[in-house]
């Protein structure tokens, strides 16, 4: 006989944070806001900083916005970035990991 344990929901709040999290695990990235409307859209909606995330068909969408560290090759900073959170959010949430797409909105001259 089947056992029914009911349903477990993970808010997108906090695969944002679990994303984000990641994503300062990987030298070179700075996740950032993508400007004052999205930045005052974000808070109105709860949302975080740089990182929307979206939940469709038992499979999540992550949309994070970065700047990049001059000198670093940016296709490889951010293919790493799309793996880490990739790993951590399916580890930390047992949910699929549809797509992880980066934008690179700056460059840190720092």
């Amino acid at each position: 006989m089947e056992e029914r344990r009911g349903e477990i929901r993970v808010a997108d709040q906090v695969v944002a944070v679990i994303a984000g999290t990641a994503a300062g695990e990987v030298s070179g990235i700075s996740v950032h806001s993508g400007g004052l409307y999205q930045d005052l859209a974000k808070r109105i909606s709860g949302g975080t900083k740089g990182i929307t995330v979206s939940l469709a068909d038992g499979s999540i969408r992550i949309e994070i916005r970065v700047s990049v560290k001059y000198g670093l090759p940016i296709h490889h900073v951010c293919r790493q970035l799309q793996e880490k959170v990739k790993e951590i959010v399916e580890s930390l949430t047992g949910l699929f990991v549809e797509a992880v797409h980066v934008h690179v909105d700056s460059i840190d001259l720092t």
